[in-house]
């Protein structure tokens, strides 16, 4: 969607006292797709909660304040710049591709062509009936909100095509709430 002005400057180093790799400051553990896929059945079969809405809340307040401190460090202020910053961060971090499609304060659509998660789920456990990337939908609630100066919770992701369940891309629709 948007060309990116700024070259992002993400830098990796690791930390002895925690045993963490540090990702532009912010500690970062990125685990295989085959234990993100378990983490994710966990989140499908918790009966006590709403897991899948719990794995995407974490991963929301979390990439939430890993990007907008990376748009303040950097001084990254335009929104297309941002947007670009977000899909960058995605890839860099393993997590896949991420492209988006179309972007406002209210309304946005975002593709995924290839997904970590995704391809660890359908490696372990084959095709599902229904989309199962809750991480990525935190993921992109969280770029929106920081693309768009809001809080977390400020927008409603939805998976309305997922590669798991046999669509060749994963597609996202973003809300404002």
């Amino acid at each position: 969607m948007a060309t990116m002005n700024h070259h992002i400057e993400i830098t990796t180093d690791f930390d002895p006292r925690s045993c963490r790799h540090l990702v532009d400051g912010e500690p970062y553990v990125m685990h295989c797709h085959h234990y993100a896929a378990l983490y994710t059945q966990l989140a499908e079969d918790c009966g006590m909660l709403d897991g899948k809405k719990l794995l995407a809340e974490v991963a929301e307040d979390t990439f939430y304040k890993v990007l907008s401190g990376y748009f303040r460090k950097h001084d990254i202020g335009s929104v297309s710049d941002r947007l670009a910053a977000g899909e960058e961060y995605y890839r860099i971090a393993g997590m896949g591709i991420l492209k988006v499609l179309s972007a406002g304060p209210d309304y946005g659509e975002v593709e995924l062509p290839s997904s970590h998660l995704d391809q660890g789920w359908i490696k372990k456990w084959g095709k599902h009936n229904r989309p199962v990337n809750h991480l990525t939908r935190g993921y992109i609630a969280s770029l929106f909100a920081a693309a768009f100066d809001r809080f977390p919770r400020s927008y409603n992701v939805t998976e309305t095509a997922s590669i798991v369940s046999g669509a060749p891309r994963s597609r996202f629709e973003v809300v404002a709430e």
